[in-house]
């Protein structure tokens, strides 16, 4: 086939440098996310598991995060009453998880990454949490708006916040292909324990992580009704799920396990 006048003079050279590449394996072609049987498979979630999907949550979370970060970095636009800094980096951190979720994932996860990975799909309970603490932002500060005035509270929320995001991410990043969004009740030839790194000082370190990240967010807004519920719901989820996922680590690594067990904690008040 003669070579268009319009395309450059390496095109076709550079197109038969790309086959001969991916033939011999050099060049790994994959999709942006792993496909799953179909675009809606079972327990995947309403969200399609399509490139279109991913590009355009992330897309959306990066209007939220940047729209947040500007009212928190402006001190609140003081046009409106809501558009306050606290509310901003509530926004920014909230959009900045769930991206960062789906981003981790597919840097060190890859196998594992889907558009579920953005834990967008977390549940009914999860939504109507975060709901409850916007409402009881909102009308606290517009009916008692000196309620919001402890800075200090705020900044100690911000601090927890950062180091939350940074834990659950951090332990996804070191625990790489070991790391799963959903509990793993059958062991794989590719499963190993980590014990090293975040591991040796946080026994389940993402969900310490994102733990301290939920409370910290309340902190943020200060929120005391939410705070409470916050605690009470998380603990209450993670102290069961780390009882399920344990009693399947140690069917996977018997005595090994429970030896690292023994002498890691988790770091989550009242879950050994």
């Amino acid at each position: 086939m003669q070579a268009s006048a319009d395309a450059p003079d390496n095109f076709d050279a550079r197109l038969r440098q790309r086959a001969t590449m991916a033939d011999n394996n050099t060049l790994e072609m994959k999709p942006i996310v792993v496909p799953n049987a179909s675009a809606r498979a079972p327990g995947s979630g309403k969200i399609p598991n399509t490139p279109l999907s991913v590009s355009t949550i992330s897309f959306l979370l990066g209007i939220l995060f940047s729209g947040g970060m500007v009212m928190f970095l402006s001190g609140g636009i003081q046009q409106h009453w809501w558009t306050t800094a606290q509310l901003g980096f509530f926004l920014a951190a909230w959009s900045a998880f769930h991206w960062g979720e789906f981003a981790v994932t597919a840097g060190w996860n890859r196998e594992k990454c889907s558009v579920d990975s953005f834990l967008l799909e977390n549940g009914v309970q999860y939504h109507l949490a975060h709901s409850t603490a916007l409402v009881e932002y909102l009308l606290t500060l517009y009916f008692a708006p000196t309620f919001k005035t402890h800075t200090y509270i705020t900044a100690a929320g911000i601090v927890l916040v950062l180091i939350g995001q940074i834990l659950r991410s951090a332990a996804m990043i070191h625990a790489s292909t070991n790391f799963s969004h959903t509990v793993a009740f059958r062991k794989l030839d590719t499963h190993t324990l980590v014990t090293d790194g975040v591991y040796s000082m946080f026994r389940h370190p993402s969900y310490a992580g994102f733990f301290y990240w939920a409370l910290g967010t309340q902190l943020v807004l200060q929120n005391p009704l939410s705070f409470v519920v916050f605690i009470v719901v998380l603990w209450r989820f993670f102290n069961s799920r780390i009882k399920a996922e344990e009693h399947a680590l140690i069917r996977f690594f018997g005595q090994s396990y429970t030896q690292y067990r023994s002498r890691v904690g988790t770091k989550i008040p009242f879950i050994p």
